[in-house]
């Protein structure tokens, strides 16, 4: 395909004159470890962000632009995902991890823990200490296939130590999880037996692969509307985490009552390109975002056969969706001393992966690594982490 081609053009060099933070933060290494697309954005999202440009429509954001957001969201979840959701019912904010802060503080039961299945994304780690509360960390347990499930046991163990907020990230990063309606059902039963609350991050929910559909939690039914609150974004999908904005979406009709008076805190920080550039992606940016995901969904394969190839002590589950792949490093010799393996590779090879032990303790032993990338530079990424094993064995 031309687009693949196109893709596939794209040099290393390239992505250093880019600047992203991505490329420019180990300037000297391979960057897998932000979840970033090394593949620009798409012309629509471009071409409507030169039109604020040239308005200009960068000063407060107009009600109408907020109104379209809510709109275009409200339509994208409805034609995606057969989720109904008035547009009064979704707000602007400036990412998920905002919206997270802003449902700690103002409807979760104060000082209350939160339970975090684990291996997770890494900010939820230090967002909720820093609100006064103590993670709870429920490992996932290997399931059917060697898939990597819920402990729903443990889950309602937490619950009864006293946490109040379940984080669901769905679909999940790291482990490219896209949960099925059966784990969903059985997740809620637990949820409200225990008068929990799920603050679901959905932030990957465009990001799915062939044989797997994303279900929005909140949509399975009355009782799931009603214990949770929801987060998304256009900025995963489209490439677009620095415009700042994404969609806290309000299915409680308590929650609902309280945002009369709550809008303002959540919406703040959300920026005008951003919700233009939401607006954009969920209306016109389908077509692009097909595309990725058909060079990712060969990512998935390709790296799975390169590891087999080059570094088969390392195993992979390839994801369901998202482009994050989780590499389980425990099978390799013991060659890094004291070292993360994260560490060794970036020293040894001048490879840049996420440690896995910073998304929770059962996360030790593995690495987060970007499918989002030319397939030449995976390739590449994958040979220098070969070639710096073998140079220790």
């Amino acid at each position: 395909m031309a687009v693949h081609r196109r893709f596939d053009d794209i040099t290393i060099d390239d992505l250093r004159a880019q600047g992203s933070m991505k490329w420019t933060r180990m300037p000297d290494h391979l960057a897998a470890f932000v979840a970033e697309m090394d593949f620009g954005i798409a012309p629509v999202i471009a071409q409507a962000l030169h039109q604020a440009v040239d308005t200009p429509t960068l000063g407060y954001t107009p009600p109408a632009i907020k109104d379209e957001m809510s709109a275009a969201t409200s339509e994208f979840l409805h034609s995606r995902f057969s989720w109904s959701i008035p547009p009064e019912r979704i707000y602007p904010t400036a990412d998920v991890l905002s919206a997270y802060d802003f449902v700690l503080e103002r409807f979760a039961r104060p000082g209350t823990p939160v339970i975090l299945p684990t291996p997770a994304y890494m900010p939820f780690f230090t967002i909720t200490p820093m609100r006064g509360r103590d993670v709870i960390e429920v490992p996932m347990i290997h399931g059917e296939n060697d898939r990597a499930d819920m402990d729903l046991d443990g889950i309602a163990r937490a619950f009864d130590q006293g946490a109040h907020v379940l984080i669901l990230c769905n679909p999940h990063n790291p482990l490219g999880r896209v949960y099925t309606r059966e784990e969903l059902v059985a997740l809620s039963d637990v949820v409200e037996a225990h008068g929990g609350m799920v603050f679901s991050d959905e932030i990957h929910a465009p990001l799915t692969f062939p044989g797997h559909t994303h279900l929005p939690y909140a949509s399975l039914s009355e009782v799931t509307a009603g214990h949770t609150v929801t987060a998304t974004s256009a900025s995963k999908a489209w490439n677009i985490p620095g415009l700042k904005c994404a969609q806290l979406v309000i299915t409680s009709d308590e929650h609902q009552a309280a945002m009369k008076d709550l809008a303002f805190a959540v919406s703040h920080g959300a920026a005008t390109p951003g919700l233009i550039a939401n607006t954009t992606a969920y209306r016109d940016g389908l077509p692009w975002l097909e595309d990725v995901l058909g060079y990712i969904d060969t990512n998935r394969t390709l790296l799975g056969e390169l590891l087999a190839e080059h570094l088969p002590e390392v195993t992979y589950r390839a994801p369901e969706g998202t482009y994050i792949a989780w590499l389980d490093a425990t099978g390799l010799p013991d060659i890094a001393g004291d070292r993360s393996w994260a560490t060794f590779f970036s020293e040894e090879a001048k490879v840049g992966l996420t440690d896995g032990a910073a998304c929770g303790k059962a996360g030790i032993g593995h690495l987060r690594m970007m499918l989002a990338a030319p397939s030449h530079v995976l390739e590449k990424v994958v040979l220098a982490m070969a070639h710096a094993v073998d140079r220790h064995r």
